[in-house]
């Protein structure tokens, strides 16, 4: 074990605000500035969206919903490092491991190297056959290859910008975790502008920018570690992957990736029966699902702050704390929510009208907000718990929430309510949906922890 300044962990500032801050105070803190890198997230597909929006060709918008499910899962696929990584550091932190957490930092970015390469290569081999199942017909499907092979060529970049700032978040570093996001989202819109109207590449101009912002944000990220800004720091005698470690990534990681891809593939089913109606409403809920994931990112954002207080703890056997953090972020996250419904609800033609021109799809697309935006409360709350169960190392607790909310009732009862209520129904199911896995994670994580802490009396 290294002798630099950092090895005195107990009394760092940011182990502070993981083991004795006020639970609120600790979910402030640690949540604000991962809604902050979230919303810089959601601002690269926002920015491409609207530049694309400024050429008025709404096929060339359609076809940037349909490719959001390839950044979907190659997120999902960062998740397998990242998530499984990060709560591996939050635990043996709380469990003053500190080798075994620079071990578990090291081994992450020698997998997401590995990994990057592998999905790049099988992505571009099979790129036409995932344009198709992506839902692009024949207004969309060149613009929509387009996108998706400049996205699939600079996997490195993208999964190294998300895996790398998850690792940060793992040791409490939520400030620097974002900041190679920001940076990167302010290169992108840079140069979208340039790459679109300027070199007069329109959508392939989009997606270079995105790659090219990505690999900016990676590189600041690679700079805080190798500075020595961050608590931990990747160690070449560590390079040589430990079996247990690795495990331990993907027990925790993998069915964190499987949510991701499940929630893409319902993304892609919604998608396909939305064809049905045309292929500008498919533009319209495009611009509309890009507007909710501003209110997505929020709940995600506080709930991946609770993720290393919970895993902290968890590690340290303070299932009290637990608790307090958990309601103080149910609490939190549920306040904020219901404000930015209350914007989208009053908004929703003008934010809409932001991306286009067309009077049938700010219709079409004030509408779905209006019916999408019911979501935020229910489901900041799920991905609360769900996150929760990660951090505990019970990643099978989290895959059943997420299966049961996916593939047992959402994707069903989309193909029911469509069925049954056409359109209406579509966009309603999920609203539904959200509001039943609600009250079935909370009721499931708070007995979790109960039951742990009475089996230790604390």
């Amino acid at each position: 074990m290294s002798n630099h300044k950092n090895d005195n962990i107990k009394d760092d500032s940011r182990i502070y605000t993981l083991s004795r801050e006020k639970p609120a105070k600790a979910v402030v803190k640690m949540g604000v500035p991962l809604v902050a890198g979230m919303f810089i997230m959601v601002l690269y597909n926002l920015v491409d969206t609207f530049f694309i929006g400024l050429l008025r060709d709404d096929y060339q918008l359609a076809a940037v919903n349909l490719a959001y499910p390839v950044m979907m899962v190659t997120i999902a696929i960062s998740n397998m490092v990242g998530t499984g990584g990060s709560t591996l550091i939050a635990r043996s932190l709380g469990a003053e491991e500190r080798t075994k957490a620079e071990q578990t930092l090291t081994i992450g970015f020698v997998l997401t190297v590995i990994t990057s390469a592998v999905l790049a290569v099988l992505g571009l081999v099979f790129l036409h056959p995932i344009v198709q199942v992506l839902g692009a017909k024949e207004h969309t499907f060149l613009y929509t290859q387009q996108y998706v092979g400049i996205l699939l060529a600079g996997t490195l970049f993208t999964m190294g910008n998300y895996t790398f700032s998850q690792l940060l978040r793992g040791e409490g570093s939520a400030r620097y975790s974002i900041l190679g996001m920001m940076i990167g989202t302010i290169m992108n819109i840079i140069l979208d502008p340039i790459f679109i109207f300027a070199f007069g590449l329109q959508i392939r101009g989009a997606a270079i920018a995105t790659v090219l912002g990505n690999a900016c944000g990676m590189g600041i990220t690679l700079w805080v570690y190798l500075s020595g800004k961050s608590l931990l720091r990747p160690k070449r005698r560590y390079i040589r992957p430990e079996a247990d470690v690795v495990g331990e990534i993907y027990r925790v990681g993998v069915p964190a990736a499987v949510e991701t891809l499940l929630t893409s593939a319902a993304f892609i089913v919604n998608n396909n029966l939305a064809v049905a109606y045309g292929e500008l409403t498919v533009a319209a809920m495009g611009i509309a699902q890009k507007l909710l994931s501003l209110g997505n990112y929020i709940y995600q954002g506080f709930a991946a702050g609770v993720q290393p207080i919970m895993g902290y703890n968890y590690g340290a056997k303070n299932f009290r704390r637990m608790l307090d953090v958990l309601k103080a972020g149910i609490l939190i996250v549920c306040g904020v929510e219901l404000c930015v419904m209350a914007i989208y609800g009053i908004f929703a033609p003008l934010l809409i009208g932001l991306f286009t021109g067309s009077a049938e799809v700010v219709d079409t697309g004030a509408r779905v907000l209006r019916a999408l935006m019911c979501i935020l409360p229910f489901v900041g709350v799920t991905s609360m718990c769900r996150m929760s169960f990660q951090a505990m190392g019970k990643p099978m607790s989290a895959l059943g929430i997420t299966i049961l909310r996916q593939l047992v009732l959402y994707i069903p009862l989309l193909l029911l309510f469509n069925h049954l209520f056409g359109f209406t129904g579509l966009i309603w199911t999920q609203p539904f949906t959200e509001a039943v896995m609600m009250a079935v994670s909370a009721t499931f994580l708070v007995q979790t922890i109960r039951s742990l802490q009475n089996r230790i009396g604390s």
